[in-house]
């Protein structure tokens, strides 16, 4: 008896969930659980980075050769590309972006290969423009994460949105509205007026 039950727990413990992502990052359950909150802080960190326009403390969590896809479909990589692309669009005399204020969720844990590591979720960004537009954008991200020496960096974060549904485009379907309704108003007008004109003309002639 006392053996049945020394199997039935040695096979709870060994087909935990806890127990089966260790064996998939190949690692013990302590130092897969150390690691994902490694990874929580890096995540906590960079949000905070991001909102406190803290660029250098945000790049010390990237990869040299870190590839970067943003939401308007530029490509950046390295950290001086990422740099560059901040400046451009928060910084420079053409800058779109006044201020930003992000928050974001993963949507579970992140999976362990290794040194290797592959997360997503969502984000809810708050963008006030250099136009004086203020947005809320719902965003979804992808992160690999690679492990050197004793640090965990991003390797590579795709951010994007839904096209068909985002407020950006949705600003522009109202101007669309907007201007068509100014548009079609003004070729009533000409009409009308074409159309006095061409009266008088007939009955002075």
């Amino acid at each position: 008896m006392n053996r049945i039950v020394g199997c039935v727990m040695a096979c709870l413990v060994l087909f935990s969930p806890a127990a089966l992502r260790a064996q998939a990052a190949g690692g013990n359950t302590a130092d897969v659980e150390a690691t994902h909150q490694a990874l929580r802080t890096i995540k906590n960190d960079m949000e905070q980075a991001l909102n406190a326009r803290d660029l250098d403390r945000l790049l010390s969590h990237v990869h040299p050769n870190v590839v970067f896809t943003t939401m308007n479909n530029d490509v950046r990589v390295g950290k001086d590309s990422i740099r560059a692309y901040y400046d451009q669009m928060m910084n420079g005399p053409d800058r779109v972006v006044q201020k930003i204020t992000a928050r974001f969720e993963v949507d579970e844990l992140t999976r362990l290969y290794g040194n290797t590591g592959i997360a997503q979720g969502s984000s809810t960004d708050h963008y006030l423009l250099t136009d004086g537009t203020d947005i809320v954008v719902n965003g979804r991200w992808t992160c690999t994460l690679v492990k050197e020496g004793d640090q965990w960096l991003i390797a590579a974060f795709h951010y994007s949105t839904n096209v068909f549904d985002n407020p950006v485009l949705d600003k522009v379907k109202i101007a669309a509205v907007t201007f068509g309704g100014i548009g079609t108003v003004g070729m009533l007008v000409i009409g009308l007026v074409i159309g006095r004109l061409s009266a008088r003309r007939k009955a002075t002639s």
